[in-house]
């Protein structure tokens, strides 16, 4: 016997449990959702995360780029 009780049709959450908020685009670095999006994700419809999960591989939540290093420091004296 199975227990369907707990058994949700739903979509799955797309947390990778990689929890990091980039500072300058604001989306998570691990799923691409942005604060918003995942404070509300368990009150969203179904057809609502299903949009979210359509733009997540679109998003670019960590654009490729130092913020320091040698180089910042040479320009900036």
């Amino acid at each position: 016997m199975t227990d369907h009780i707990w058994k949700r049709d739903e979509i799955e959450s797309p947390c990778v449990k990689i929890c990091v908020i980039h500072p300058q685009t604001r989306l998570c670095v691990g799923c691409s959702r942005s604060i918003d999006e995942i404070s509300a994700w368990s009150r969203m419809t179904p057809d609502a995360r299903r949009v979210v999960m359509a733009e997540l591989p679109s998003r670019n939540p960590a654009p490729a780029g130092r913020r320091g290093g040698r180089a910042a420091r040479q320009a900036g004296g």
